[in-house]
């Protein structure tokens, strides 16, 4: 395989088996899926149109408002009306679970810590049908108008965007739970016949991740609430930036891992980890590789 570093990094971390595995995922190129928008329709809503469109879909074990369309692309969705008027929101399989796993709930006081293009936002909108109060936050000032786009077309209007570097937020803020879905490095939505994946994905880029990752996380600790509860998240299947990552903050005794509930994710096909209770997924030709871990501060 191309990218000989990564390939020694997976054989070390998971095996030879399991990293062949992996690799396979590499390889293919995932189908069109969508979360839909309960803020403005419902599910048997938008299987109607597709059916009138002859559009094929599967249903998702695990969500009832995820769908996995079989003969169209991407460009073939956001020609209808119903992409345009917000009903509905590309998103990948595993960009869906974070959300799930953190459980967000009306009327708590939530932070996005790194919000845009804003599929995790309008998913916690719409999960609380837009009782909770969200702060969403992106230092980049072009992503933040891309975010706040976003949530104006999916009718999320319980949203405050912040648009600056969360590492800067105060520490005057305080919330109830937290989402970090934080920058990686990207090892888990590598696709190895992309001609330029060897300029994109590099040592170097896994390095500048881990260290901004920690700095988030400390962040993060500091502006939650005592016994809140926060949702750190990466697409990336190394350890160095999830496990380890997560095992240095452990040790500050100011968290403690929540335990996932694996029975919210029947049929995701899982690698193992050194961390009880936290969770990776595995690439494969309909799920991106991607860690979550739930954490309580103490």
């Amino acid at each position: 395989m191309k990218l000989n570093f990564l390939n020694d990094m997976l054989y070390s971390q998971y095996g030879k088996e399991l990293s062949e595995k992996i690799i396979q995922g590499y390889m293919q190129k995932r189908p069109v899926t969508l979360r839909v928008n309960t803020l403005k329709t419902n599910i048997n809503n938008i299987k109607d149109i597709l059916l009138k469109q002859n559009i094929e879909f599967k249903e998702v074990a695990w969500s009832k408002n995820a769908l996995v369309l079989n003969n169209v692309v991407e460009q073939d969705i956001k020609n209808l009306n119903l992409y345009e008027e917000g009903q509905i929101y590309m998103q990948s399989l595993s960009a869906m679970l974070p959300v799930i796993a953190l459980n967000p709930k009306p009327d708590e006081n939530i932070l996005d810590m790194a919000a845009a293009p804003g599929g995790k936002t309008t998913q916690m909108s719409a999960i609380t049908q837009n009782k909770a109060f969200i702060t969403a936050c992106e230092k980049n000032k072009i992503r933040a108008e891309r975010l706040k786009y976003n949530l104006e077309k999916q009718g999320a209007g319980n949203v405050n965007v912040l648009v600056e570097d969360a590492r800067n937020l105060s520490n005057y803020f305080s919330f109830d739970k937290i989402l970090l879905d934080a920058p990686c490095s990207g090892s888990g939505t590598i696709y190895l016949n992309d001609a330029k994946v060897e300029n994109i994905f590099t040592q170097e880029l896994i390095e500048r991740s881990i260290k901004l990752q920690y700095i988030l996380l400390k962040k993060a600790i500091d502006i939650l609430k005592k016994d809140g509860e926060m949702l750190y998240s990466t697409c990336s299947i190394l350890k160095e930036e999830n496990e380890e990552n997560i095992e240095k903050l452990l040790k500050s005794k100011k968290v403690e891992i929540i335990p996932i509930d694996l029975n919210l994710f029947k049929g995701v096909p899982l690698l193992p980890s050194n961390i009880e209770g936290v969770v990776t997924v595995c690439p494969t030709n309909l799920y991106e590789g991607f860690f979550m871990a739930k954490l309580k501060k103490l």
